[in-house]
């Protein structure tokens, strides 16, 4: 019986990593066609994805606990955070970086929230607003790092 459920568990996961190829567009992913002399020193910085996007969305999201950064993938994942003056509320994000390239479109933000109602922890709306909010903010630290290395 154990076997089964560890089978069927390793069968699933394979199945969801096999498909998520497809979900983020492997057309967006990672496929530029840009070489790395076309690219500003430290654009890539040895990683798989856009150094500065990256740098400047583990900055953007410093205040929440990170649950994983994967910095060949360009996936960070971050862990709940309740805000200690709304402690019925917590927040969660996820930042996927799609290219070795500083563009606007090079980063996608997921913003989660969840409320605490009758003790249990019940999935709540976002704004997309906050979603776009998140990425302009890590464009613009980007750039930042960006005009800082080039001066």
């Amino acid at each position: 019986m154990v076997f089964r459920v560890a089978a069927a568990a390793l069968i699933a996961t394979a199945a969801l990593s096999a498909s998520a190829c497809n979900i983020f567009g492997s057309s967006t992913a990672n496929s530029s066609t840009s070489t790395s002399a076309d690219m500003a020193p430290g654009e890539t910085g040895g990683i798989g994805v856009n150094a500065y996007l990256w740098r400047a969305s583990l900055d953007t999201l410093s205040f929440l606990p990170l649950a994983s950064a994967d910095p060949y993938g360009g996936v960070i994942i971050t862990d709940w955070y309740a805000n200690p003056s709304k402690a019925d509320e917590r927040l969660k994000a996820t930042v996927y970086i799609l290219d070795t390239r500083l563009r606007a479109d090079g980063v996608s933000a997921a913003v989660f929230r969840e409320t605490l109602i009758n003790g249990a922890w019940t999935p709540a709306s976002v704004s997309p607003e906050t979603n776009i909010a998140l990425e302009d903010a890590i464009l613009a630290k980007a750039r930042q790092l960006r005009l800082g290395a080039v001066e």
